[in-house]
C-alpha cells in the first residue's frame, strides 16, 4: 500500500456528493486526519492522474452515540473536497 493510499481512505458517495460532481466537476474524499492540503493534492493527482485545482478540507466531529447505559463517541473524520481541472474526470467514481 502505498502512501498515497494512507491519505486517502475513500470517496465519499452521497446524493449531495453526486451533484457536487456533475455540477462543479468536484469530488470527495474521506482522508486521514493528519493529512494537509498539500499532501492531499499530491495524492488525488498520482492516483487518479489529473490536475487538481483547489482542496477544501474539513474534521467532521464525532456523534455522542448510546447503547443501552452505556454512552461513547464515534471517532472524528476529515472529509477533503477537490476540485479538478474543467474537462476532467475520475472514472473510478463510484459509477457503475
Amino acid at each position: 500500500m502505498s502512501k498515497y493510499h494512507s491519505i486517502i481512505k475513500y470517496p465519499s458517495i452521497t446524493e449531495k456528493n453526486t451533484a457536487l460532481r456533475t455540477e462543479q466537476n468536484k469530488y470527495v474524499f474521506e482522508v486521514a486526519l493528519d493529512a494537509g492540503k498539500a499532501d492531499i493534492k499530491e495524492a488525488v493527482q498520482k492516483l487518479f492522474s489529473v490536475d487538481v485545482v483547489a482542496v477544501n478540507t474539513m474534521v467532521v466531529k464525532g456523534k455522542k452515540k448510546r447503547t443501552g447505559r452505556s454512552v461513547g463517541f464515534r471517532s472524528d473524520r476529515k472529509k477533503a473536497i477537490v476540485k479538478i481541472k474543467a474537462g476532467q474526470n475520475i472514472e473510478k467514481f463510484g459509477e457503475v
